[in-house]
């Protein structure tokens, strides 16, 4: 929830239960503003009704929350006891926000249920001090209130009580797209599961760029992708989710925060914050489906270290573009499918906001590729086995439970160069 954390791990992949990685992010005062505060989040209600918004002001407290049937106000009591306690074998992770715990309620009544019955939750417990938290904590209870749509983690409820601030998700089976990418040990997804995850990822970001009142993410990253059993991806995480530009604007200014490697350049340096801004933070993670590696992987050297850097000189050469595919893939994936994947990375990824498509065109890009059961009859759409360049680059490889997260970046640092 929002993001909070100097080195702490954090649990990213709060519905899940695996743990994760740390993951540092950057808050960086934008020149729009000399004050070191975060920027005043302008939040949108949501009827229900064809993305209907109507915009209200940032709450400041639990009695700002907006109402939404959907959503049940839980008393602390009742969280206590459908996580035994929040005892320490409940317990699926923590981070730089608090913890969070595995639960079992009635799917009926909502109600505390056995373990091992009823439905099960993940219970996201904030620690009691910090303004941010608690006001990325109002911000994904209002929007994840309003907003519902396949590809969003569903919000089951929350607890404002005392001190006691808790969010109540449905759990999340398959953890994280981060935890299957880059965790040690983890089963290699085949590429039709990687295109199924980027398919999940791209109409989530499009319903919020399309919906009345235009909402930007703002935090989209691989550890923020959650899977379903079937691996269809939810996103998760709307702590630093903001309203869009209204009118004739083309975007809104605020103060930059988001996580290193995934944050456009452009808002980086300027703090103008667009949906193009979302859809750059899409072109990083579509490119690390397709290589496996990190955004940010301060274990590798010079060039790269940085995911967007390295590979793009790859991605529009299809004679070049094996270099950059996942090795784990074993050459298992269509030639043309890839490339086009790697061309639409490429179009996110541009440095003028302006020419990167809309996320709409992402995702019908992606789903004109082809499907699983035509690449089953077309075996020589596969790449063939890899070269000694491509062992050469596994070979290189640095220990994934070794590389670290990214890390924040400091407040002069203008946008990483895009070439």
């Amino acid at each position: 929830m929002g993001n909070c954390l100097g080195s702490s791990a954090r649990v990213d992949a709060t519905l899940s239960s695996h743990t994760l990685p740390a993951s540092e992010t950057l808050r960086i005062p934008s020149k729009t503003s000399n004050s070191s505060a975060p920027s005043t989040l302008t939040l949108p209600s949501y009827s229900g009704k064809s993305g209907s918004f109507d915009s209200i002001p940032t709450p400041r407290s639990e009695f700002e929350i907006l109402s939404s049937p959907h959503v049940k106000s839980f008393p602390f009591s009742e969280l206590r006891n459908a996580t035994r306690n929040f005892r320490p074998d409940s317990l699926l992770g923590e981070g730089g926000f608090g913890y969070v715990f595995k639960g079992w309620i009635d799917e009926q009544t909502l109600t505390p249920s056995k373990p091992g019955s009823g439905m099960v939750i993940a219970v996201k417990k904030l620690k009691p001090e910090g303004f941010q938290g608690h006001k990325e904590w109002l911000t994904e209870v209002n929007y994840l209130g309003q907003l519902h749509h396949p590809n969003l983690v569903k919000l089951i409820g929350y607890c404002s009580e005392g001190d006691n601030r808790l969010l109540v998700y449905e759990f999340m089976p398959k953890g994280s797209l981060e935890n299957h990418l880059f965790r040690r040990g983890a089963q290699p997804l085949p590429w039709a599961t990687r295109m199924r995850v980027a398919i999940g990822a791209a109409r989530g970001l499009a319903f919020l760029h399309d919906a009345e009142e235009q909402v930007i993410y703002r935090d989209f990253k691989a550890s923020n992708i959650l899977l379903d059993s079937e691996f269809n991806a939810k996103l998760s995480d709307f702590g630093l989710a903001k309203a869009g530009p209204t009118g004739d604007r083309t975007h809104v200014s605020t103060q930059v925060m988001g996580t290193h490697g995934y944050a456009a350049p452009e808002y980086i340096a300027t703090g103008r914050l667009s949906a193009k801004s979302d859809v750059y933070s899409f072109g990083v993670v579509l490119l690390e489906l397709l290589s496996g590696r990190r955004a940010v992987d301060k274990g590798k050297v010079g060039v790269e270290q940085n995911l967007v850097d390295w590979a793009k000189p790859y991605l529009g050469d299809k004679r070049k573009l094996f270099r950059i595919m996942d090795t784990k893939l074993e050459g298992q994936y269509p030639q043309k499918g890839a490339f086009t994947a790697a061309n639409l990375a490429m179009q996110c990824l541009n440095p003028d906001p302006k020419v990167r498509p809309r996320m709409t065109d992402v995702l019908t890009a992606l789903e004109d590729l082809p499907s699983p059961k035509s690449l089953k009859h077309s075996p020589s759409e596969y790449q063939a086995s890899p070269d000694p360049a491509r062992h050469s680059l596994k070979q290189n490889r640095s220990p994934l439970n070794m590389t670290p997260c990214a890390s924040p970046l400091p407040t002069q640092l203008k946008s990483p160069r895009v070439r």
